[in-house]
């Protein structure tokens, strides 16, 4: 299955790109690097410049038909950005619109609040994201991952890179069975 990795041109948390996006590769899956922006993106360690990586495809050119699946990874600057790009936002819904499945760790979810389909669903994120969730219409839990089946869609979401281990057992599971 192709899967969407959606990052802004910098600041994606680097280890929640890499991690995520290793073991997508070796369950089978294809990740695909899709920005705003052509080129290369500008990973961070918290608030240090890290690695670069390629960008396969281009919100605007890129649509969610063409993958079963979404991650979005976190940080902090990464969310703020993607949530100010109205091309990123409709990539996001279209997602929940097709009932495709959905991943997002630390902060990601601001983007899933700006494209406004947290509302009726439960899911966890970094602790600061709490009222933004409530505010949107979700519930907030704290929990190292959460699977949340509300509408046609299964939403998965995780709170910081300690809780990769369950973040990526979760998301290849209802990716696996997304691929049937």
């Amino acid at each position: 299955m192709r899967i969407a990795f959606l990052t802004a041109p910098e600041g994606v948390e680097q280890i929640e790109l890499t991690d995520p996006w290793q073991a997508a590769a070796e369950a089978g899956h294809e990740p695909v690097l899709v920005s705003t922006e052509s080129g290369e993106i500008q990973a961070f360690n918290h608030l240090d410049k890290a690695d670069t990586f390629a960008v396969d495809e281009v919100v605007g050119t890129a649509t969610a038909d063409t993958f079963g699946a979404l991650v979005l990874p976190g940080g902090v600057a990464n969310p703020d950005l993607l949530r100010t790009d109205e091309r990123a936002v409709a990539f996001v819904k279209a997602f929940f619109e097709q009932g495709r499945p959905v991943a997002a760790i630390c902060h990601a979810p601001w983007t899933l609040v700006e494209a406004d389909v947290v509302r009726g669903r439960t899911l966890t994120s970094w602790p600061s994201l709490r009222t933004d969730i409530r505010n949107a219409g979700g519930t907030w839990v704290n929990e190292q991952v959460r699977i949340c089946d509300h509408g046609p869609n299964k939403l998965i979401t995780s709170r910081k890179p300690d809780d990769l281990k369950a973040f990526r057992e979760a998301f290849l599971d209802v990716f696996a069975a997304a691929r049937g």
